[in-house]
């Protein structure tokens, strides 16, 4: 799902990027959608520059339509509340000369997984990971405060239109991956016909949310960079918001705790407190919701390798690895419904 490096050369000189003008221009590891490319100008700056795959049907899932419109959005609206990459040029309209692209700055560090479980002398300390994680937390508050008057739901209307009420935006959401499911002949833990009547079934509890609230959702660590020498690092960027959205802030718990317990994470917390002005309480509402999340999450994970026509090592890995997961939060939403809690 790659475009080419003529696509990229012809999004560079349609901002005026000429090949004078650039010393290097080299493709970025680690996506799994978009083509990634970091650019380095003769003058020294960076910048990184991001093309959606062509719109080829069956190889997408239905929130994913214009997700460059999402990603565009989530670093404009976070501007001056987090360190991510500033949006230089972006065409967002699929059907322009060049296609959609962003071009942004780039931002410093390395991901933050490639300096955990390493033996080497750049290896981040638990002292250090541990101020990183508090860090953090005041940083995710300082983003959750950004809202959006206009509503609920994917900025890149995708799925639907803004929504006024959380209920009713995560409703389509998961109606949508459901139906993609059903399209693609996932292969699921349970039928989607009862996981979208469980579903339904506690979906009052989304009309505690009052506030669309910027989130990014995808804030596990190959997505947050780490700066510094160590002993001195610092969060350098937080990058790839193509999948934002406007919604529940605790929604973000679920990749940054992926396949964890975001309550055990003291430190985040800690930090998150610090941001917010208020300590997070896991109370009954907000552990339900959380276990929604979690099932939207598990279900993008596992619906994806079929448009993605993933390796058998990697269905494996999802079958293995992420369907219990999603099993688990199933539990956890009727076990909530049983109780009343």
């Amino acid at each position: 799902m790659q475009t080419d490096g003529t696509t990229t050369s012809a999004v560079l000189r349609s901002v005026g990027l000429t090949e004078d003008r650039i010393a290097r221009c080299a493709p970025l590891a680690g996506g799994t959608f978009n083509t990634v490319s970091r650019v380095t100008l003769t003058d020294g700056s960076e910048q990184v520059v991001k093309i959606p795959p062509p719109t080829t049907p069956g190889t997408l899932m239905g929130y994913e339509r214009d997700l460059l419109v999402n990603e565009a959005t989530f670093y404009t609206s976070a501007d001056g509340s987090a360190p991510v990459p500033r949006v230089l040029h972006s065409e967002l309209d699929p059907a322009a000369p060049t296609g959609p692209y962003v071009i942004m700055t780039a931002r410093p560090g390395r991901p933050w997984h490639e300096l955990t479980g390493s033996a080497s002398a750049d290896a981040m300390s638990g002292a250090e990971e541990r101020l990183l994680r508090k860090d953090l937390g005041r940083i995710v508050a300082r983003l959750h405060a950004v809202t959006n008057p206009a509503g609920f739901g994917y900025p890149s209307l995708a799925v639907a239109p803004l929504a006024p009420s959380w209920r009713q935006a995560f409703t389509a959401m998961t109606d949508a991956v459901l139906a993609d499911a059903d399209a693609y002949r996932a292969r699921l833990p349970r039928p989607t016909a009862g996981i979208r009547d469980l579903l339904a079934a506690a979906s009052p509890v989304l009309d505690d949310v009052a506030r669309p609230a910027l989130v990014h959702f995808d804030l596990w660590q190959g997505n947050l960079l780490v700066d510094g020498e160590p002993g001195a690092r610092t969060i350098g960027g937080i990058v790839d918001g193509e999948r934002m959205f406007w919604g529940d802030p605790v929604a973000d718990f679920v990749s940054l705790a992926l396949f964890g317990n975001m309550e055990e994470d003291e430190d985040f917390l800690a930090g998150y407190a610090d941001g917010s002005g208020r300590p997070v309480v896991f109370d009954a509402s907000l552990r339900l919701r959380l276990a929604l999340y979690r099932c939207y999450l598990y279900l993008i994970m596992l619906v994806e390798t079929v448009p993605r026509r993933a390796s058998r090592e990697d269905l494996e890995w999802a079958w293995t690895e992420v369907a219990p997961q999603l099993e688990s939060a199933l539990a956890d939403v009727e076990s909530a419904l049983r109780t009343g809690d």
